[in-house]
């Protein structure tokens, strides 16, 4: 079986506010309020440990609040290879309201050189030939921001095929070395940060990632919210879309997203394939809270009806 590993640098525990409505400046009643551990490769490895892909997740936890995450990992059963540093792992704070969400993302810790090295170390440690390895999320004080594009290079080198999900300028600098990673998933505003221009037609999206892929990227998966995403390769484009039946919670719908492109990596499936598991991850999400897919059947169900052009 195909090993999967993930990997989180800055985690969150996020705490969702449950509002009617968001009005600036005026005191609100929640009616609810919920905490999941989360961060990008923790949110992806829970979808796949929902759909029941063994899943191994890796990072930097804070010694302080640790607990919330073994509780997930222990209780889903997937492999816990964080590393402990001292201090708490930020809380990051999540309005959910008028069918949005709002974020507030709370510093992170900040992470030792010795850390950083340490972490890298394990994580190229942990992947083989074959190994799916997903690098997600924004980097923590401390990290250079050229570390996902020598992690890249340095798993891809062991044979891993790497799926980077990050922004700013740590997916640039990753997109401007020698070795790009296997598969992206920017939305339209990273990949704008990275081209340096408004790109606001499918034409102009497809024109910088058929440069990417000329460049050594197989799969550009282009997040278009309720536009659906673009698939593109180097022979095809995708359109993948599905509405979304009904929304609790927007958190972690792109994270659901790479674990069904990672779902359908596991199994080889083709574009069209993937582009359907990868959509309906993504709106069954919306029906959840937390990091969480619903039974397997809906997801299937869903993965049928998604409109592919």
């Amino acid at each position: 079986m195909t090993r999967i590993v993930t990997l989180t640098l800055n985690p969150a525990i996020d705490e969702t506010v449950l509002l009617e409505r968001l009005r600036p400046g005026h005191v609100h009643r929640a009616s609810g309020v919920a905490f999941h551990p989360g961060g990008k490769g923790v949110n992806v490895a829970s979808c796949l440990a929902d759909w029941g892909l063994p899943v191994t997740a890796t990072g930097i936890l804070g010694h302080g609040n640790a607990g919330t995450f073994e509780a997930l990992f222990t209780a889903k059963h997937i492999t816990d290879a964080f590393i402990r540093v001292p201090g708490e792992t930020r809380t990051n704070i999540k309005l959910s309201h008028d069918g949005e969400t709002t974020d507030i993302n709370l510093p992170g810790l900040t992470i030792s050189p010795a850390d950083a090295t340490r972490i890298f170390e394990q994580t190229v440690a942990l992947a083989d030939s074959g190994t799916l390895a997903v690098l997600g999320g924004s980097l923590p004080e401390g990290m250079p921001e050229n570390f996902y594009a020598g992690l890249t290079l340095a798993l891809q080198e062991c044979g891993a095929r790497v799926l980077l999900d990050t922004s700013g300028t740590p997916l640039t600098r990753a997109l401007r070395a020698a070795q790009l990673p296997y598969c992206i998933k920017p939305n339209r505003t990273e990949l704008e940060f990275y081209a340096g221009t408004t790109l606001n037609s499918d034409a102009a999206l497809i024109e910088v990632a058929r440069e990417l892929i000329a460049r050594g990227v197989t799969l550009v998966v282009i997040s278009l919210g309720g536009e659906g995403a673009l698939f593109v390769t180097a022979q095809t484009v995708l359109r993948a879309s599905l509405p979304a039946l009904r929304v609790t919670s927007t958190v972690g719908a792109g994270d659901a997203m790479v674990a069904g492109i990672i779902a359908a990596f596991s199994e080889n499936a083709g574009l069209e394939a993937t582009a359907r598991l990868a959509t309906a991850f993504a709106t069954a999400k919306l029906q959840q809270a937390g990091p969480n897919l619903p039974a397997r059947q809906i997801v299937e169900t869903l993965c049928a009806h998604v409109q592919i052009s």
